[in-house]
């Protein structure tokens, strides 16, 4: 079976830009397959290096601003989120891309899915907006799909 990590990146003193580790707080509390790891990335992902290296997929919750309406989820790969940065988007989202090019520099291309969420509000806060708490479900819906695509390639 392959490697997979779940990694949810984000600040939680920032409201809505923590909804990846709310996500991931919540899967943690959940059973997961015993080739599937759950991280808490914070907020720099350049010190999550050896989970690039070390998986053969990737998993990445995030909030992202892509001019949707609020609690929108998005699932995109890196290339898809490398055509639209924009000068409003998270530093995660750079880092993302920057990671990776790194990776594969040294002979890693992991398959990575990014799964984000429009945020509805970035301020100092701890709590995540109503919008986005009614949308945890959903992204966990999300997730479990993407791992479950791994699971039927190894069942047929």
């Amino acid at each position: 079976m392959k490697n997979i990590a779940v990694v949810g990146i984000g600040n939680i003193l920032l409201r809505d830009d923590g909804i990846g580790i709310h996500v991931i707080n919540m899967l943690q509390k959940e059973p997961q397959e015993k080739n599937v790891e759950i991280f808490d990335g914070g907020t720099c992902i350049f010190s999550l290096i050896d989970i690039f290296v070390k998986n053969h997929k990737v998993i990445i919750v995030d909030s992202l601003k892509g001019g949707h309406p609020p609690g929108t989820v998005y699932k995109v790969t890196p290339e898809e989120l490398g055509s639209c940065i924009k000068a409003n988007s998270s530093l995660h989202d750079v880092q993302v891309l920057d990671i990776l090019n790194s990776v594969k520099l040294m002979g890693y291309s992991p398959e990575v899915i990014i799964i984000g969420v429009e945020p509805k509000e970035i301020f100092y806060d701890m709590d995540i907006s109503s919008t986005l708490r009614e949308q945890i479900p959903k992204i966990i819906e999300v997730i479990k799909e993407e791992l479950g695509k791994e699971v039927g390639e190894h069942s047929a």
